[in-house]
């Protein structure tokens, strides 16, 4: 089932619960998260950025569960939001549990990098601050932005809604996570003895959890817009799968190891 990721303007002009629910002839109760007024996303993003500081609010068994799933079964994290969209009008997170583990594996892959590739804590810190500001959230912002307009504007069939910015970096940040687990962990362990080398082998390995991460953002991708309702051809989004196998096989055959090449670059970025 699908839903919209933003009220509709009836529920946020009612100026009172009442009609809403008669409407479906209910007798159950107004829920509490019912709000008279529409919540501003300004408003929305203050309260979700003072919650960083309250680590006592935070529902990390949730976010561990959401971390675990998204590896396993991303589908389930979906129908998730899809409760969170019936119970509190709105599609993205408004606990940042999730954002707080994911800042701890960036934190944690960047001591894996460091090690492996003989940094020192100083360029330890450049490192974790270039892959939190500038592939996390950096890029993110732009992926989600790009989405968000386009969403919005060409693949919206209920112009009386649209889908929330928050939730577009939600889905990133859900799509960027098994990608940081399988480049920046797995792959990390494996460079030294199977990935640095200028064979067919190690390009076939590198290049392959290149391959498998990149689809798994493009899929995750894929599945938070296909659950919002207002939203149709979101099945597009699966059509970059096709070219990112192509371009996998030329790599191969044209003798280029990304992992290889990626890694020599973020260890320049570090010390340089």
């Amino acid at each position: 089932m699908k839903y919209s990721t933003s009220p509709s303007p009836s529920r946020c002009n009612s100026p009172s619960p009442t009609p809403l629910f008669h409407s479906f002839n209910s007798s159950l109760p107004t829920p509490i998260t019912y709000r008279n007024n529409c919540i501003g996303a300004a408003s929305k993003c203050y309260k979700y950025l003072r919650k960083l500081l309250k680590f006592d609010q935070m529902d990390f068994e949730f976010a561990i569960w959401q971390v675990i799933y998204l590896l396993i079964s991303p589908q389930k994290v979906y129908r998730n939001f899809q409760n969170r969209k019936q119970t509190k009008l709105q599609f993205a997170r408004d606990d940042p549990a999730f954002l707080v583990l994911l800042g701890c594996w960036l934190c944690i892959s960047s001591i894996v990098f460091a090690v492996i590739t003989g940094l020192n804590f100083v360029q330890f810190v450049k490192i974790l601050l270039y892959a939190t500001f500038v592939d996390c959230i950096g890029i993110g912002l732009c992926i989600a932005t790009i989405f968000w307009f386009v969403t919005n504007h060409h693949m919206r069939h209920d112009r009386s809604q649209d889908v929330e910015w928050g939730y577009a970096f939600d889905i990133h940040l859900n799509a960027f996570f098994p990608p940081l687990i399988i480049l920046h962990m797995l792959q990390l362990f494996l460079y030294p003895s199977f990935i640095n080398y200028d064979t067919f082998s190690a390009r076939f390995l590198g290049n392959t959890f290149w391959l498998v991460s990149i689809a798994y953002y493009i899929y995750i991708t894929f599945l938070g817009y296909a659950s919002v309702d207002i939203l149709h051809h979101t099945a597009s989004i699966l059509w970059a799968l096709p070219i990112i196998l192509i371009l996998y096989i030329i790599s191969l055959f044209a003798g280029f190891n990304i992992s290889k090449n990626m890694i020599e670059f973020y260890h320049e970025r570090a010390v340089n």
